[in-house]
């Protein structure tokens, strides 16, 4: 699947916030890597979620393919309690649905995971062109505006390298259930220019439930 291109704007990237799922389209802006819906969770899905943490086990699903039935079918079989898994099952596959809408696309990746830890806590950009995340429990991801980027500390660390972050006050965080895409280096036109960004570290017993997704 092919991305639009895009030409660089003058100005920094930015990141454009709403209340509705129309701000999401806002990612194919030029001067955009980061677009996010904000939402809270309703209780009948934060229970949900809740009831398939209760038990220390492992979570891992991935699936590529289509975002039909077989999709739900599939996650519902992985997931520890799928008797409580209505809503959840249910809102990633209405999740599914809008990605491949929105980048015109049949085919979806998507993973949930169930995280003790930090899984990429250094920032970093992703070189991939978009990807969508959404957290279910635990805290969102961490990512940083522009104005507090040393893109030049990005990558592999090295001794000669300066910290990517330059001010520690800058760090903003997506909230518990907020969908949000990412624009990464792939994105044609974005070289340069994708979301600086970073997995939170959760407090210990509190596990992080992370969808994220990638069109294509």
């Amino acid at each position: 699947m092919s991305l639009p291109a895009t030409t660089l704007a003058a100005s920094p990237p930015q990141a454009a916030f709403g209340d509705t799922i129309e701000i999401l389209p806002k990612i194919f802006q030029d001067d955009t890597n980061l677009a996010v819906m904000r939402r809270r969770l309703d209780p009948s899905l934060a229970a949900g979620v809740a009831a398939q943490l209760e038990e220390a086990r492992r979570l891992d699903w991935r699936w590529r393919g289509g975002v039909g039935d077989a999709l739900a079918e599939d996650l519902l079989g992985h997931l520890p309690r799928p008797e409580r898994a209505g809503p959840l099952v249910e809102d990633i596959a209405l999740i599914c649905e809008a990605m491949a809408y929105l980048f015109d696309t049949e085919t979806i990746g998507v993973r949930l995971q169930r995280l003790e830890g930090a899984m990429c806590p250094r920032f970093h950009v992703d070189n991939l062109a978009v990807r969508l995340v959404s957290t279910y429990a635990g805290p969102g991801s961490e990512w940083l505006p522009e104005s507090a980027v040393e893109r030049a500390g990005l990558g592999a660390p090295r001794p000669d390298k300066p910290d990517p972050l330059r001010d520690a006050q800058s760090i903003r965080r997506l909230g518990c259930g907020d969908i949000a895409l990412l624009k990464g280096e792939g994105w044609i036109g974005n070289e340069g220019r994708g979301l600086v960004h970073r997995s939170p570290q959760p407090a210990p017993g509190e596990p992080r439930l992370l969808l994220a997704l990638d069109p294509g």
